[in-house]
């Protein structure tokens, strides 16, 4: 059975590219050779059958949230409640990180009341399975590898999974001298396998096997950073940028079995790293698609980083990054609530339509908002925002609906003043 990157090359014009072509407003041609070459993804598991989707080049920028229990936090309502508003407010995909509970039907409920592309992180699981028995470092290889199949089994569209953590990366982690280490999940689950076992990541050593699952049930493969920075002063330094590298060579080997992947990072990066973190993942992955956390330009304002990373998520996006993971003001503090989640997606969905408008998309709707305030056409500018629940709220401080202007300029609002005396010198 061909794969999707392998039908493009084809020369196959699937109803799946048609629908891309259509939403994001380019040819067919151009979808097909962006799947075909790999700088395009589909996260698309039949089982799970999504609302088609891409992510790269000449697509417009995504959004992801995250949700998930955690041993304390374990509230399968709350998720769900999570998901509609993540849904309302825009995300093009989510992820189950569910670490508490039961994570299989957790995973299971999500999964069905999710229509759009769906990811997971399945050595989670794996590891906090093994962790309840004995130790994270007791999992074994065929613990990751069947972990992996029963997500793909259950339907997920696309897997982070940490190929790019080595015996040999790991070495530079210990020669450059981090303050936070390893500050990835993940990541430090790999990492401390490899110290303890002495043997090289699973996932590393038996990627081709990787890439027959992803085959089989046709799902993307999000290279997980490992070792991405956990704070600005461990950014850009030699364990980041040896996985990276690492990465590269394992996206070469994704695309010649007719694998989707993309690439994952850079966690925290001062805003001026971020174009040159940006232009070295597209040169040393081969133009893959870009999944970024945030970035995270400053560390000093936990409740805030949702702010921090639509800061850098915006000028990751102008310079080259194709799918944004959302932060919460929660980031860093606790489990997110549903209010959080709500502020996370506003943020970056702004990030996203920021980068896309420096890209040359979707100035089309920031002309409506403009036009509609010209024209005082207080309706049109509420269905055009982000936020409209929001809006019709700051608009309602003080005024009546029918209100021309809003309660800061009143009777002075310099577009009502104009408006009149630019009408008033056509008529004479």
């Amino acid at each position: 059975m061909s794969t999707i990157m392998e039908e493009a090359r084809r020369g196959v014009v699937s109803p799946l590219i048609k629908e891309i072509a259509r939403k994001e407003k380019v040819s067919e041609e151009f979808v097909r050779n962006g799947i075909a070459s790999g700088r395009i993804c589909v996260p698309h598991n039949p089982i799970h059958d999504p609302v088609p989707a891409a992510i790269g080049e000449g697509m417009s920028v995504k959004i992801n949230v995250n949700l998930g229990t955690s041993r304390d936090m374990v509230d399968v309502e709350q998720e769900s409640e999570k998901l509609k508003v993540a849904l309302k407010y825009g995300a093009d995909a989510v992820m189950d990180l569910s670490t508490g509970g039961d994570i299989d039907a957790i995973r299971a409920r999500l999964l069905k009341e999710c229509p759009v592309m769906m990811g997971s992180v399945p050595i989670y699981e794996t590891g906090v399975l093994a962790a309840r028995k004995n130790a994270i470092v007791e999992m074994t290889e065929d613990d990751i590898f069947s972990g992996i199949e029963k997500h793909a089994k259950d339907g997920m569209d696309f897997m982070t999974v940490h190929c790019g953590i080595t015996k040999e990366t790991v070495q530079w982690l210990k020669k450059c001298d981090r303050i936070t280490d390893v500050v990835s999940r993940g990541g430090s689950f790999l990492t401390a396998w490899i110290l303890h076992n002495e043997q090289e990541n699973p996932l590393y050593k038996n990627f081709d096997y990787l890439l027959e699952l992803a085959r089989e049930y046709e799902f993307t493969l999000s290279l997980g950073d490992g070792f991405r920075p956990g704070c600005i002063d461990d950014a850009s330094d030699q364990a980041q940028l040896s996985e990276l590298m690492t990465l590269g060579h394992l996206v070469q080997r994704a695309r010649e079995a007719g694998v989707q992947s993309m690439v994952e990072g850079p966690g925290h990066v001062p805003l001026d790293q971020v174009p040159m973190n940006m232009q070295l993942e597209k040169r040393l992955c081969h133009d893959a698609p870009f999944y970024v956390l945030g970035p995270l330009v400053t560390d000093i304002a936990p409740g805030y980083d949702h702010i921090v990373g639509a800061i850098g998520g915006a000028v990751a996006a102008q310079n080259g990054a194709d799918f944004l993971c959302y932060l919460t003001p929660a980031e860093h503090l606790s489990l997110p609530d549903v209010d959080d989640v709500r502020e996370g997606v506003i943020a970056s969905k702004i990030a996203a339509h920021v980068g896309d408008l420096s890209r040359g998309i979707g100035r089309d709707r920031d002309t409506r908002m403009a036009r509609a305030r010209k024209k005082l056409d207080w309706q049109t500018m509420f269905d055009t925002c982000i936020d409209e629940e929001k809006a019709r709220r700051y608009r309602a401080r003080g005024c009546t609906e029918e209100s021309e202007g809003c309660s800061m300029c009143g009777d002075v609002c310099a577009i009502k003043i104009v408006n009149i005396y630019m009408q008033k010198d056509k008529k004479e």
